[in-house]
C-alpha cells in the first residue's frame, strides 16, 4: 500500500494468522473488474468487519505453492519473506473485501481486482494478481492475512465527502454499505467505463455520483474536478483513495478549505504510468 495516514486509525483485527483459500468461481461483473469468490475451512476463523476491511493476500508464483507465506506478517517475519527467492517467494499484494457470506453450505468471501482495458494509455501492463484473477480456475489456492479497517470511525456523525478511482471503489463501496443509515454527504466515484457502475446500499443522506473517465483523460482528473466544486468546511470529515496525484490534490484542496488535516483520511493505492 502507498502512502497513507489511515495506519494510524485503523482498526485491527482480533487474530492475525494466514487463512489459506480456494477459487470455487469467477465473475467479469463489467469492463474493470473480475470478482473472485473464495472458500475453504480456513473462513471459519476470519471475522467480517465492515467498512473498507483489507488483508494482504498471497499468490502462488507460477509453478509455485504457499507454504514460503508467512503465518503473520510482523517486522521480523517480513524480511525473512523478502529473502526467499522470487522463483518461490510468493506474490503479495493488498486487497479490500467486497463481500463475506456466512452459510451453512460454506463461507465465501468475494475480492474485486480491476483489470485494465485495451487502449488504455494511462496505466502499465496488466498488474500480476489482476492477471492471476483473469485466469483462475476453481480449485485454485490462495492465502490472505486479515489487516482490520482503516476508515476513522471516530468522524462518524459528521458530512463526509468521499472520492475513489476505480482502484479504490471496493473500499468506497464496503465504507458507504457499513455506514450509519444517517449519515451525509458526497461521494464521487470515477470508472473507466459506463458498466463499472453499480448499484450501493448508501445511506439516502449520501448522493453517491459517479463519473466515467473520458478517453484520454488521466485517471483521477475528473474525480478532482468534482470535488473541488462541493462546499465543505471545518465541520467535515473526508476520505480518498486511489491514484496518487488524486490523493495528492484532494487533500491539498480540503485542507485549503478548512477541514482539519486529521479528519482527512487518504491512501494512493497507485501511479500512473507505473
Amino acid at each position: 500500500m502507498a502512502r497513507t495516514n489511515m495506519q494510524a486509525t485503523r482498526t485491527k483485527p482480533e487474530h492475525v494468522e494466514l487463512l489459506t483459500l480456494r477459487v470455487v468461481r469467477t465473475e467479469r461483473v463489467s469492463s474493470s473488474f473480475v470478482r473472485v469468490v473464495f472458500a475453504g475451512d480456513d473462513l471459519a476463523r476470519f471475522r467480517h468487519m465492515g467498512y473498507d476491511q483489507w488483508f494482504r493476500l498471497f499468490l502462488p508464483v507460477e509453478g509455485g505453492d504457499l507454504t514460503r507465506a508467512p503465518r503473520k506478517l510482523d517486522t521480523v517475519s517480513f524480511v525473512k519473506f523478502l529473502a526467499v527467492a522470487k522463483s518461490a517467494r510468493p506474490i503479495l499484494r493488498n486487497y479490500t473485501v467486497r463481500a463475506f457470506r456466512r452459510s451453512p453450505e460454506g463461507d465465501e468471501l468475494d475480492v474485486d481486482f480491476v483489470v485494465h482495458g485495451a487502449g488504455d494509455d494511462h496505466v502499465a501492463p496488466q498488474p500480476t494478481a489482476a492477471a492471476w484473477a483473469m485466469s483462475a480456475q476453481p480449485g485454485d489456492f490462495a492465502a490472505i492475512i486479515d489487516e482490520g479497517i482503516g476508515f476513522d470511525r471516530t468522524v462518524l456523525g459528521r458530512p463526509i465527502v468521499m472520492v475513489a478511482d476505480e482502484s479504490a471503489l471496493p473500499a468506497a463501496a464496503g465504507i458507504l454499505e457499513a455506514l450509519p443509515r444517517t449519515s451525509r454527504g458526497t461521494a464521487i466515484l470515477e470508472v473507466p467505463a459506463d458498466d463499472d457502475v453499480r448499484v450501493i446500499d448508501a445511506p439516502d443522506g449520501i448522493d453517491v455520483r459517479w463519473i466515467t473517465r473520458a478517453a484520454g483523460r488521466s485517471p483521477g482528473v475528473a474525480a478532482l474536478e468534482a470535488a473541488a466544486l462541493l462546499e465543505v468546511g471545518d465541520e467535515h470529515a473526508a476520505w480518498v483513495a486511489g491514484e496518487q496525484s488524486l490523493v495528492r490534490d484532494a487533500r491539498r484542496h480540503w485542507i485549503a478549505a478548512g477541514i482539519p488535516k486529521d479528519r482527512i483520511a487518504f491512501t494512493g493505492y497507485w501511479r500512473a504510468g507505473a
